[in-house]
């Protein structure tokens, strides 16, 4: 049932909003007598045997160090507010990454707020209490309880994330009169950015946008956990995907992405991005998402997919299968070369490597089979230096990985993609050959070709572990794999 606000208070408080009414709505008004006979009959439902989330001791970490490194300021961290999908539907809501890197919260309207204090910071995090029972708000609203469910009391929501809760529909006015040096991470609450509107700068507000984002370039051993979840239920979509390609080819793509996404909803929050369930020459397209196309048996199924797990952690793996089983000659001899660059890339991941280490290798191996295969002229290094082989390999090799598919992505360059790998982060390797079906510089027969192999790589003290090893890459294993599930 799509709902919207249908019903008003008859004499609403002067001090609050009145509740919106639809303009179509069924009822004009609400009696004296049935709003009266709605305050009462309510069992108590506050929840008092809460225990805090597991990740309460992380987010208590993170806030330190957020408040070690701006001393005497007020940091502000909205959550977001829900957003419109047409006429009276909204998307579904995710919070911002560095409110819930910070808090483990996830509701809209939510924000952190650091308040300097001593050496340190005082933390206040600013939600919507349970919905109102005087006014009507629980069951007249479009956001009331009745209508999408319960909210936790502030009482509840201290004891879930070790932050004493505050009602956030008084929190505008406070930062409005507040006094001091204030940054706020921008682009999430217009309603908190107006409040501070002459209290703040650009400039200052990226630096603290800049620090969260690094802040999670090294994950902890909660966050890494949930990367091994987020990839573990992933490749249990892929061999769902595997076991369903013959109903595919008699419907289209969607298939392959509606069966993946049902593995990430049951077992997570969603899927991390939107799934590229490409086949045939879509596998050319990077981001191929409308996913409308033919599945054909003798053809490749480009299959790039993630799930997110309940506290927003992603995986990102991509494997490129023969529909039908079993690869050609000419798509294995394409597939190996992928899978040797991305041997070379992952044998390259390891603490004290330049990140871009892990691409150059790659890339190297990449170009030496287009030079053998005689579709670009050598020597290699001259096509490294003048980049040639982009018109085939198209992407860059990988990219740091968590809350954000893209993670970090905010991070100086100095410390991203000019950095030094460290224990602790997490990284795809990806390389990709994409031969497009209107490319006459190749043979025909590759044309329409496209293949990439790409894992979940985390950087140990003395090496890196595949967190997606469970999945074959090896073209001879990916066949018997696909064998096995089809049984």
């Amino acid at each position: 049932m799509t709902v919207a606000e249908e019903l008003i208070p008859e004499t609403p408080d002067e001090s609050e909003e009145p509740i919106k009414q639809r303009k179509n709505g069924l009822y004009p008004g609400v009696s004296d007598e049935l709003a009266e006979n709605m305050k009462s009959g309510w069992a108590d439902t506050e929840l008092r045997d809460l225990e805090p989330i597991p990740q309460a001791a992380e987010t208590a970490a993170r806030r330190a160090a957020l408040s070690a490194r701006f001393p005497g300021e007020r940091l502000v961290i909205p959550a977001g507010n829900l957003k419109t999908r047409s006429n009276d539907t909204e998307y579904a809501f995710r919070a911002s990454v560095e409110y819930a890197y910070l808090t483990g919260n996830q509701t809209e309207d939510g924000v952190l707020v650091l308040e300097p204090k001593g050496e340190g910071h005082e933390a206040t995090i600013y939600l919507l209490p349970r919905s109102d029972r005087e006014n009507g708000e629980f069951w007249l609203d479009g956001q009331g309880e009745l209508w999408v469910g319960r909210r936790h009391s502030l009482t509840e929501a201290g004891t879930l994330y070790g932050i004493p809760a505050s009602d956030v529909r008084e929190l505008a006015g406070a930062l409005r009169e507040a006094t001091g040096p204030v940054r706020v991470v921008r682009g999430y609450d217009a309603g908190i950015e107006t409040a501070l509107t002459d209290k703040v700068t650009a400039e200052r507000d990226e630096e603290l946008r800049v620090f969260l984002s690094e802040a999670r370039l090294v994950k902890d051993e909660f966050e890494v956990g949930e990367l091994q979840k987020a990839v573990d239920s992933t490749v249990r979509g892929f061999e769902d995907v595997v076991k369903v390609l013959d109903k595919a080819e008699a419907t289209s793509e969607r298939y392959i992405e509606g069966t993946f996404f049902l593995r990430a909803r049951v077992e997570g929050n969603d899927v991390g991005y939107g799934t590229i369930a490409a086949a045939g020459p879509h596998a050319c397209t990077l981001h191929w998402v409308r996913n409308d196309g033919a599945v054909r048996s003798g053809e490749l199924l480009l299959l790039d997919a993630g799930v997110e797990t309940h506290t927003y952690y992603t995986a990102d793996v991509t494997r490129t299968l023969p529909i039908n089983g079993r690869f050609s000659d000419l798509q294995r001899k394409i597939y190996d070369a992928v899978y040797e660059a991305q041997e070379a890339g992952i044998a390259a991941v390891k603490p004290g490597a330049k990140y871009r280490d892990f691409h150059d290798a790659a890339q190297r191996v990449l170009a030496e089979k287009l030079v053998e295969w005689g579709l670009v002229e050598g020597p290699v290094e001259r096509v490294l230096e003048l980049g040639l082989q982009r018109r085939w390999t198209l992407h860059g090799t990988g990219h740091m990985l968590g809350m954000d598919v893209h993670d970090c992505a905010a991070a100086r360059v100095e410390a991203y993609v000019d950095g030094t790998l460290e224990p602790g982060m997490c990284l795809t390797v990806e390389p990709g050959l994409y031969f497009q079906a209107d490319d006459l510089t190749v043979p025909e027969e590759y044309r329409g070709i496209g293949v990439r192999i790409e894992d979940d790589i985390l950087v140990t003290e003395d090496g890196n572990r595949n967190l997606s090893a469970a999945l074959p890459r090896r073209s001879d294993e990916v066949e018997a794999w696909m064998a096995s599930l089809k049984g």
